[in-house]
């Protein structure tokens, strides 16, 4: 899966001459954790999470949501610039998901900007990666139960992390066609073939 049919577009973006108190704000409107920062060109400069925003370990060990801290008055009168990340890893949004889920991983950020030629196209979060797998066993289960199906009514499908179990005849042939079609759906990480013990 490419990250562009997953990323959220437009992305929500601020400036750096943004207050502290507008991106607060619109973090809390959108209901999300991170935006790219960007120039008037459109460009990405750098990305501010609600954790930059918050600035105060205090308030975030205690987990006063976000709102609390815009009304209280907490937060100095700051600008973005002042407390955003200016070195971003930022994905292309043709490339493969797995790109972003390993820069993920590795770098701890939660979520990353979707650049293409300089300018931010979209935004891809550690919760819209997590959607998307949630779904997944079911959707690789209906697809090959489809495909197996349709050749013999016999066949059971589960699925458990990417990992197709598919139980049915003793037919030699009947079970290696059943491999052979589980293993064009996409997602399939392996397949486990089984004889319906009667």
């Amino acid at each position: 899966m490419l990250i562009r049919e997953l990323m959220t577009a437009p992305a929500v973006t601020v400036t750096d001459e943004t207050s502290i108190a507008a991106a607060l704000q619109l973090l809390d409107a959108e209901k999300i954790t991170a935006m790219p920062v960007v120039d008037r060109k459109g460009f990405l400069v750098g990305l501010v999470s609600e954790a930059d925003l918050v600035g105060d370990a205090e308030l975030i060990e205690d987990r006063v949501p976000i709102a609390a801290v815009r009304t209280t008055g907490s937060s100095p009168a700051r600008r973005v610039a002042e407390v955003m990340t200016h070195l971003v890893v930022s994905v292309d949004p043709e490339d493969d998901l797995e790109v972003a889920i390993d820069l993920m991983r590795t770098t701890m950020m939660k979520s990353l900007p979707v650049v293409q030629h300089r300018k931010v196209v979209g935004m891809l979060s550690r919760s819209d990666i997590i959607h998307l797998l949630a779904g997944r066993d079911q959707r690789i289960r209906d697809d090959v139960a489809g495909l197996l199906l349709a050749e013999n009514q016999d066949w059971q499908v589960e699925v458990h992390d990417g990992i197709v179990t598919v139980t049915g005849p003793s037919d030699p042939h009947e079970r290696r066609l059943a491999e052979v079609l589980a293993g064009t759906v996409r997602g399939v990480v392996a397949i486990r073939i089984s004889q319906r013990i009667s």
